[in-house]
């Protein structure tokens, strides 16, 4: 158990350092970089360290040749999964670098805690992607945690007491479930069709790829930033990777279907506790219904 209490407090603490780097109106770009090149070295290190350029030299022929029948049911060779890995790491790099930033947008916007629950509740879109693509159809007390996630979404873009609008819609929030949600997705993605031992070479085409387009925005804004912005980014890198890390380490010894929903209601309490302790972020009650019922969706969910 204490890889999984490990998870959890590098998770938390991405999202509580990230409320940090928001209060102090820090620049957001070079945080990211900062962070993504953390966390490409270690995917490098991994890489390096690993197996896989020793396996087998990879073909674009033979990728094209295997596609239409893997993509119909099945798993590709070891040189079909090293172009897979890069494929669809960069554009899993893609929502990640967006996740990223909107993750801090909503803090900003609306609060660490509400923001680190709407970021676990993306399990959702999975979900609903694998019944489309593969057939994966949840059981009943699934779909009773995916009525819930619903609810929750619609509790927190309830606006009480408003003449204007009964339904106020929280630009930031949404965006961080939908694209946290698609982030997620794409390891699903990855995973169904590739050989496992290339998860080393997806993360890296993930994080180089996210590193690239947060430089490219650096760059253009041409916006001043100081050490405070690197310093924080850098740490923000730390606990992003490592949270895979025990994470992983979490399920040779927890059962996955324990540990997932431990994970993600875990990291939800300890996030929505720092924000107060350490930042008296307060919550309004219908945040914390709203956060509540999320906590309850993704227990039922990961069932």
């Amino acid at each position: 158990m204490i890889h999984l209490l490990l998870a959890i407090l590098c998770s938390s603490a991405i999202a509580l350092i990230l409320k940090f780097s928001e209060s102090r109106d820090l620049n957001r770009m070079v945080v990211t970089t900062a962070n993504y090149v953390v966390a490409s070295s270690v995917s490098l290190f991994f890489v390096l360290t690993g197996s896989i350029f020793s396996k087998s030299d990879p073909s674009i022929s033979e990728f094209m040749a295997e596609l239409p029948s893997v993509m119909q049911k099945g798993t590709f060779t070891d040189s079909s999964s090293f172009i897979w890995a890069v494929l669809t790491g960069f554009f899993a790099g893609i929502l990640y670098f967006g996740g990223f930033i909107y993750i801090q947008k909503s803090i900003s916007d609306n609060g660490v805690g509400i923001t680190g629950a709407f970021s676990k509740i993306g399990i959702f879109i999975p979900m609903l992607l694998s019944i489309i693509l593969w057939q994966e159809y949840p059981t009943l007390i699934q779909w009773t945690g995916i009525a819930l996630a619903v609810c929750a979404i619609i509790l927190a873009n309830y606006t009480p007491g408003s003449k204007n609008s009964f339904f106020t819609f929280k630009k930031s929030l949404i965006l961080v479930f939908l694209v946290a949600g698609l982030a997620e997705f794409s390891n699903k993605f990855f995973q169904n069709y590739a050989v496992p031992e290339y998860k080393s070479l997806f993360l890296l085409t993930v994080f180089i790829t996210a590193f690239f387009i947060s430089i490219t925005f650096v760059v253009l804004e041409k916006k001043k930033f100081t050490k405070t912005d690197i310093l924080t980014g850098l740490l923000v890198g730390i606990p992003n990777m490592f949270t895979s890390f025990f994470l992983i380490s979490a399920f040779r010894y927890v059962k996955t279907t324990i540990a997932l929903p431990l994970y993600s209601a875990g990291t939800i309490v300890v996030i929505n506790l720092g924000g107060y302790l350490l930042f008296k972020e307060n919550i309004s009650k219908k945040d914390m219904a709203s956060i509540i019922i999320i906590i309850f969706a993704i227990v039922l969910m990961s069932v």
